[in-house]
């Protein structure tokens, strides 16, 4: 008893005494080469107290609550002193410091400046520091524009926009142009067809920046364009953190609405998964027996295992929600540091469309009339519940030379959606019909990332190495389109308008990425050097297959139906076959539809960065990749793949940027490089997907083949105090066979494919400015504005030749039009508009904004013969957002937010010469209003 009191005491004055002391932790950064800056020294004035940056240039102290005087220091570099740090109980105060070269070699130079805790500023050094032009975002400034993912908060970087809410494109170019990676290595995204990963998908609880590259070095992957997004998770922190927040968002022409349609489906579907109720309930590879067969007894039977529900139904839409839960803490284990970071972040989202529209227009054949005339038009009512749920837990452990990682990171995504809707025809068969279409598409995504970096004493050789593999289903689970004809008093099934068809696709992807970096600092012509080299491998292989049902009839009359849709495959009605009739299930595998491909990527690279006198900064790099893909599939003539390799490239990537450090705070930057843009497996198959909602079919293309781009770039930039900065860019962009969707055909005008252009150009400018209000009065130092605009014009050259593009708009123009040979890019945003006026002060834990958000006319769809362009025009995004700190050392946070405030809708439409514009899909998503709450433990 004596030793357990004793025991609590000691742990009662252990506690105490650490309770009354305060942390300063930060990093040191080499201002003469982009890099961290490895065993520099820091010291506190007027105390004994001190400490050394780790090999990653971090550092910490553990102080008395007070005000203290800092100094930073390495030979060779001028010394810093950072005045006025308050050390506050408990609490952990952030210095960022960078140093740069003495002036005269071994000069010592005092600075003095005052500490920050704007990380803000710190991802402004970084850019300004960085070896390639790069845009970032804090996730500081992520929480002040109340966004709640990366898709919310990326959009404010200079040149990037938002398509469909989720995926990024830079400086307006496609999803192929641009590329996402996690914490530096691929990940597919929740739909692997795409080169950018859904931006919707990553919580801001678990990121710590974003960056945005729009140059490439040797060191990056060379498969991008427009630029890459870097999407960095969160590392330990230097305390024990743990974080519960919740929020809802309420739209008054959506939730609560009683005409909300939805479908019964699955007891986990609130997790983002369906506990196996749209499972197709039959063998694939066996057809289920016709009436006309032998084993016609089994017809009705497996008949019946289909789940008898076609119909949408009429329910109250429930408003959005979400829940977060967050945790970090970090331990010294003898003289090392052992890290540990763990989230969980649940989305609820409701969607209801009332009186959406989707439409496919075509030109008249006589070219003197102008206006379009519709093939099929489509309005109705779209209920969607979205269900989001992301998991991250990671360990982290430092020694002083090395440290090693392991994230683990799960994202589950189940989106139900109901759709009840009229389709009028009327070129290829006038008819009317209505329509019901459910569906459910389940997603997930679960990616492993072991790592490592290690240095020697000196700091001056680093090894970093990544293995990261990435596993992906995504399923369409029972996806079913009911429709009937409308004749008169009365509605019918027949084969003029399609049988009810229930559709079943299954995507399975391997994604396994390995990465070697090797880093050397040495000194060339006395000047600082690096020198970097390394490695890359990847490997991706995909199962795809679609499973197509529908419904016949045999001796029943379809109209006794009533135009229900659930009485189709009603016990009563499902075929008999001793009375030889009703209702039954016809389909199997489809081997035209199915494929298995895979690719592989390696590469090598070297990169030197040097200075060529005193102020010109230049990393010089090549980068050798040797790309294949591989498929093995049947096409829809019978013609066989068996593991066929269908690409093979070894290519060359030359890159050169040039940094020209006209004063401390002043860059012009020039930068020229090759990249690529690649076929993805959907576009170089011969799959045939269809959309049931909208009718649109998708087909591959086995001959479709990378494009190859030259990129230019030219930036002048200027940092000032107070995360305040200016910058001016101008770039050119020379592609070598672009790919672009386009329409099949004259006779197909709900077809679409990827095809190959022979030449295409973009170039643009654009603005950042980044300005607080201290200059009109110094009570307005907490209101800024951030303001950046891009301006970009594009020119393809269109195919030219017998059935080829220039040939087939020049056929099917309509009177006094004329045809140039040349028009923009599919996917190319001609500006982009972003802006933000915020105030934030943090001593009363106050900020609030306005934000606005708005792209230029893009071409969506490229026509073809009868069939006009289809463009997105533009949305006007302003939101405004609201947050409070309160309470005890301000751990909590209350925020609010207005969305679509303009209450503009999202809109796409066909335009041809003279006539007047028809809408492709119109959605109108209305204002919405969020509240939310979270507390800091």
């Amino acid at each position: 008893m004596r030793y357990l009191l004793s025991l609590v005491v000691f742990s009662f004055m252990f506690l105490t005494t650490n309770a009354q002391t305060g942390k300063v932790s930060g990093t040191v950064m080499d201002g003469e080469l982009n890099d961290v800056l490895p065993f520099a020294n820091i010291s506190v004035k007027n105390t004994s107290k001190g400490a050394t940056t780790d090999f990653e240039g971090d550092f910490q102290l553990s102080l008395e609550p007070g005000t203290y005087d800092i100094v930073f220091s390495f030979v060779g570099y001028q010394t810093k002193e950072i005045t006025g740090v308050i050390v506050k109980e408990g609490d952990n105060t952030f210095v960022n410091v960078t140093l740069s070269a003495a002036a005269g070699n071994l000069d010592e130079v005092i600075i003095t400046t005052t500490a920050r805790q704007n990380t803000e500023e710190s991802v402004l050094r970084m850019q300004k520091n960085s070896n390639v032009l790069m845009d970032a975002i804090s996730i500081e400034t992520m929480k002040r524009s109340g966004a709640s993912d990366i898709a919310s908060a990326v959009k404010t970087v200079p040149g990037v926009s938002i398509q469909d809410g989720k995926y990024v494109f830079v400086r307006g170019l496609g999803d192929r142009y641009t590329k996402s990676v996690l914490n530096g290595m691929d990940i597919p995204g929740l739909d692997p067809d795409k080169n950018t990963i859904q931006m919707d998908i990553f919580p801001t609880s678990i990121l710590e920046n974003v960056n945005v590259s729009k140059s490439a070095s040797a060191d990056l992957q060379a498969d991008f364009t427009g630029g890459v997004i870097d999407i960095i998770t969160r590392d330990f922190p230097s305390k024990e953190e743990f974080t519960v927040s919740f929020s809802s968002e309420y739209n008054p022409d959506m939730h609560f609405q009683d005409s909300y349609l939805n479908y019964p489906g699955g007891n986990t579907d609130f997790l983002g998964f369906d506990d196996g109720t749209r499972e197709l309930p039959v063998n694939p590879n066996v057809r289920i027996p016709n009436p006309a067969s032998p084993d016609n007894q089994l017809t009705g039977p497996l008949t019946s295992r289909f789940n008898p529900q076609m119909a949408t139904e009429r329910n109250t839409s429930p408003m959005n929600f979400s829940l977060g839960l967050g945790y970090g803490n970090q331990w010294d284990v003898k003289d090392n540091k052992l890290g540990f970071i763990a989230s969980l972040d649940y989305k609820n989202k409701t969607n209801f469309y009332e009186n959406f529209e989707n439409g496919i227009y075509q030109k008249n054949p006589d070219p003197s009339v102008n206006e379009l005339r519709f093939d099929r038009r489509q309005i109705g009512d779209l209920g969607q519940n979205n269900v989001l749920l992301t998991g991250m837990t990671g360990l982290s452990y430092k020694t002083d030379y090395s440290k090693y990682k392991f994230n683990v990171l799960h994202i589950q995504n189940g989106l139900s959606q109901a759709s009840l809707f009229d389709q009028d025809t009327q070129i290829s068969n006038a008819i009317s019909t209505v329509k019901d279409n459910l569906e459910y598409n389940e997603r997930s995504i679960t990616n492993f990332l072991l790592g490592g970096k290690h240095t020697r004493d000196d700091g001056n050789f680093t090894i970093d190495w990544s293995l990261s593999p990435s596993f992906v289903k995504a399923d369409d689970k029972d996806v079913r389109l009911t429709t009937f004809i409308r004749e008169v008093n009365t509605l019918n099934i027949s084969s003029d308008a399609g049988f009810p068809t229930r559709l079943w696709r299954e995507l399975e992807e391997v994604n396994a990425v390995g990465k070697l970096d090797f880093t050397k600092k040495y000194s060339l012509l006395e000047k600082n050097s690096t020198l970097k080299f390394g490695g890359f491998f990847s490997y991706k292989q995909r199962d795809y297959a679609i499973y197509n049902y529908n419904v016949g009839f045999i001796n029943t009359n379809p109209r006794d139906l009533n135009g229900d849709p659930n009485a189709i495959l009603r016990s009563d009605n499902v075929y008999d076959a001793d009375s030889n009739s009703g209702y039954f299930m016809r389909g199997a595998f489809q081997p035209s539809n199915a494929f298995d491909a895979s690719q592989t990527v390696s590469a090598a690279y070297a990169s030197n960065e040097f200075k060529i006198g005193d102020k010109l900064k230049s990393v010089i790099g090549l980068r050798l990749v040797d790309f294949r893909m591989y498929y093995t599939g049947v096409t829809t003539g019978g013609q066989a793949f068996d593991n066929e390799e269908t690409l093979s490239k070894l290519d060359l990537f030359p890159s050169a940027n040039f940094v020209y450090e006209y004063s401390d705070n002043t860059n012009f930057r020039l930068s020229y490089a090759r990249t690529t843009a690649r076929p993805s497996f959907k576009e170089k198959s011969n799959v045939q997907i269809v959309d049931l909602l909208t009718g649109i079919i998708y087909l591959g293309n086995l001959d479709v083949e990378p494009s190859y781009i030259d990129n230019f770039d030219l930036r002048y930039e200027f940092y000032g105090d107070q995360a305040q900065m200016f910058a001016l860019s101008g770039f050119y962009k020379r592609f070598n066979d672009p790919i672009e969707l386009v329409a099949f055909n004259v006779n197909a005008p709900n077809q679409f494919t990827p095809r190959n252009s022979d030449f295409a150009e973009v170039f643009g400018i654009e603005f950042e400015a980044r300005k607080n209000f201290n200059f009109i009065a110094e009570s307005l130092k907490d209101l800024s504005l951030n303001f950046n605009i891009s301006f970009i014009e594009s020119r393809i050259e269109m195919n030219k030749g017998a059935g080829q593009e220039f040939e087939s708009r020049q056929a099917f123009a309509r009177e006094g039009e004329v045809i140039d040979d040349t028009r923009e890019l599919q996917g190319q945003s001609p500006y982009l508009i972003n802006a933000g006026l915020n105030y934030n002060n943090q001593e009363m834990g106050l900020e609030a904004g306005f934000f606005y958000n708005v792209q230029g006319e893009t071409l969506q769809v490229v026509g073809f013969g009868l069939n006009p362009d289809v463009y997105i025009e533009p949305f006007h995004s302003l939101n405004f957002n609201f947050s409070q700190k309160f309470g005890k050392d301000q751990k909590s946070t209350i925020s609010f937010g207005a969305n679509n405030i303009l209450n503009d809708d999202r809109e796409s439409q066909y335009q041809s010469f003279g006539g007047q514009r028809e809408l492709f899909e119109i959605r109108r998503p209305f204002r919405s209003f969020s509240l939310g709450y979270s507390y800091k433990f």
